[in-house]
Order: structure tokens, then C-alpha cells, then sequence
């Protein structure tokens, strides 16, 4: 008995691995070990005392703990949250933990260890940072190595086109199923400009899609937005630091953007066989997406040449991208503003947001949906943009 139900396949865009302190240290190249920062847990449900107490007993849960959290059997997804879940952070317990949970295919991403070589500053060493991401993508690496089920998601920086590279030549070699960038304007380039032609040559090539991400771009709005001259809001965990009331209504405008630019620079249609999507980014602006793009091409082909495409904005986007909903999200309605081929089921382990049973979440959407609607949403999709995940 698993907690996903056995009448049909289900693929998960969604999963994270919930990092130890030494995460990039521990895979860095020696010449840089001692300049890679830890990884921090200052800004999350996770406590000080908590991850203190795991790498007192050497960086592994108890025996205790372990049974604890497998005794929970189909309750495992509700109740085995953060860092104290079932496979958070040791290869061997996910393996447990993805027997528990029933998913064919699991995408993985980090959570916080991304922070250093993802958003650049002056006082940066362009160097540390991509020696950053070579250290993750090993570790990643290394910990779906032994398990199929498990898909590692590589990172990549754009700002350098020529480490970026690189840096992409090495995830790949190291077999990483897919590359997170982030959902920010690379530098002062757009993320289509002609220096980044070969990196998406090379994703295309390979046929290793992109995604974006959740944490790919700064979380919070801009600071004068929130200064309406009134007390500061809590976010949505009750705290200050992580996502509050009005940057949960703005966090679609950064991956919007970045896809527009993208598919407006035609990197989509040099590139068909090109493959992306936006996680954990919600998904209720796709329709509206789709059908923008699709007019300002119309409308501005007559005057712009570079936007006169052989195919439509929409179906490239329909070819070629797909979207995970929020679990507050009516991905039936989605459907119908829409497409069927857009959308992904994620569960988000062992993260909070993705709630205690995500799977019964998008059902009671999906209730009177065609069981063809929910083969798409469940596996079919996430099998056309990783066809070897079959």
C-alpha cells in the first residue's frame, strides 16, 4: 500500500532535498572549500537546535526517528515535513521514503543551498559562485545516483555565458535530468540574448529541459511597495522572512517575464526540441500568458520582424512548456482557460506548502474530469518533457 493509489502512474515535478550545513563545502573543489559558505537555515521553519542536533549524530537521523517516521506509513506525506522528514537529506532513507509515497519518478531539487551561487553581488567572486555550482550539482548527483526514480535537477547561473556553459557541459556529463536557472534577466542581458544561443542549443540538444524554480529570483517585492506607512505584515509561516501577503501576489510577474523574453527573443522556435518548466511558481497566469503573447505577436509582427514565428506563441508554449499549480489552485479550471498539455502534478515533499495530501487536493478539481484529463495532468505531460522518465 502506497500513498499515491496504483490505478495509474503519478510523476512528481515537485521534491527537495533539505540540505545540511557542509551540502556545498563538503562537494567543493579543495582550492575553494574554505570560502564556500554553509549552508543557512535563518530564514525557515527549521531551527538552529534542530539541525545542531543531526549533525551531532553525525549528519544522519536517529534509528529511533527513522521507525518513527516509516510507522507512518500512507500518513508519511501529511505528518514528515522539513528537515526532519523521511529522506530529507540521506539517499538511502528517500529511497525509503518514494517506496512509502508511491511515485514513478521524482523530480529534485535543493532548497536553500542555492542562495550563494544564484544571486550575484559585488561582493561575489564570480569564481565561488560557479565553484558553488559545481559542488551542487555533484552533491545532487551523488544523491539520486543510486536510485532511478530520483531525477536531480542541476543549477546553473546565466550571468557569465561562458561558465554558464561550462558549467552545463559538467551537469550534463555528470547525468543531471534537468537544469534549474534562475527567473531573472542574466546580468544586463535578456535571457535570449545571443551569448546565451548555446547554452539553450546545448539543453535542446541534449534534450535536457529547463525549469524554473521558486527561490530563482528574489522572494519579496520591492521594499517600497510594502511601505504604506503601517506595521510590517508577517509571511505566511508567521514569520517575516520568507513569503508575505503581497509577494505572494506578485511572484508570477518574475517567471512571466522571463518566459516572455525568452520566447520573444524566438529561442522557443529556433529551438523545438526544447523543453521547460515553471515549478512551484503557481500557475494561475498561464491562460493569460498565453493568450498576451499571442496577440502582442500579431500585433507587433506587422512592425518587428523578429516576432513573425512559424508557429504561435501559444503553441510553442503548448509544445514545448508546462506549469505546476499551486494546491489552492483549480487545475480543471485551468484546463478550460486553456490547455490539457500545460499542466504538472507536483507534491512538493518534503516542503510544508505542498500541503498533507496533494494528490487529494488537485482530485476534488478534477472530480469531473475525464480520466484522459488526469492521465495528462498526472504522467503524460510530465512524459513529454522527459520521455526517458518512461
Amino acid at each position: 500500500m502506497t500513498y499515491a493509489p496504483d490505478h495509474r502512474p503519478f510523476f512528481d515535478a515537485d521534491s527537495h532535498i533539505m540540505e545540511l550545513p557542509d551540502f556545498l563545502k563538503s562537494y567543493a573543489d579543495p582550492s575553494i572549500r574554505a570560502d564556500i559558505p554553509e549552508v543557512s537555515y535563518s530564514a525557515s521553519l527549521v531551527t538552529d537546535e534542530e539541525v545542531a542536533v543531526i549533525m551531532d549524530q553525525g549528519g544522519r537521523h536517529s534509528d529511533a526517528h527513522i521507525a518513527e517516521q516509516i510507522a507512518m506509513g500512507d500518513d508519511l506525506i501529511a505528518k514528515s515535513k522539513e528537515i526532519q522528514a523521511l529522506g530529507a537529506f540521506n539517499k538511502d532513507d528517500r529511497s525509503a521514503a518514494l517506496d512509502m509515497l508511491g511515485f514513478k519518478k521524482q523530480l529534485v531539487f535543493a532548497t536553500h543551498s542555492v542562495a550563494f551561487p544564484f544571486h550575484p553581488s559585488q561582493k561575489k567572486d564570480p569564481n565561488l559562485r560557479y565553484g558553488a555550482t559545481r559542488a551542487h550539482n555533484r552533491h545532487m548527483a551523488d544523491f539520486c545516483s543510486d536510485d532511478a526514480r530520483l531525477m536531480g535537477v542541476g543549477i546553473v547561473p546565466l550571468d557569465d555565458p561562458a561558465k554558464a556553459m561550462e558549467e552545463l557541459e559538467f551537469a550534463l556529463s555528470l547525468g543531471l535530468e534537468s537544469i534549474w536557472v534562475p527567473h531573472r534577466a542574466p546580468g544586463d542581458r535578456s535571457p535570449g540574448h545571443v551569448d546565451l544561443e548555446p547554452f539553450w542549443a546545448l539543453l535542446a540538444q541534449s534534450g535536457t529541459p529547463f525549469v524554473l524554480h521558486v527561490g530563482g529570483a528574489p522572494l519579496q517585492a520591492l521594499k517600497s511597495w510594502s511601505n504604506n506607512g503601517r506595521a510590517a505584515v508577517r509571511d505566511w509561516m508567521g514569520g517575516g522572512e520568507n513569503v508575505r501577503t503581497k509577494d505572494a501576489a506578485l511572484m508570477h510577474q518574475p517567471p512571466e517575464t522571463f518566459l516572455s523574453m525568452l520566447l520573444l527573443d524566438g529561442v522557443l522556435e529556433r529551438n523545438p526540441s526544447l523543453r521547460g518548466a515553471a515549478v512551484e511558481l503557481g500557475a494561475g497566469w498561464v491562460p493569460e500568458m498565453v493568450r498576451r503573447l499571442d496577440w502582442v505577436s500579431k500585433i507587433y509582427s506587422r512592425v518587428d520582424e523578429s516576432v513573425r514565428f512559424e508557429r504561435s506563441p501559444g503553441q510553442q508554449i503548448r509544445e514545448q512548456l508546462a506549469f505546476t499549480p499551486f494546491p489552492n489552485e483549480d487545475v480543471s479550471r485551468l484546463i478550460e482557460d486553456s490547455n490539457e498539455d500545460l499542466y504538472l502534478f507536483s507534491s512538493d515533499y518534503p516542503h510544508v506548502e505542498g500541503g498533507r495530501n496533494p494528490i487529494g487536493k488537485f482530485e476534488s478539481y478534477l472530480t469531473s474530469s475525464p480520466e484522459q484529463i488526469k492521465d495528462k495532468f498526472y504522467s503524460e505531460n510530465f512524459l513529454r518533457l522527459w520521455p526517458s522518465a518512461a
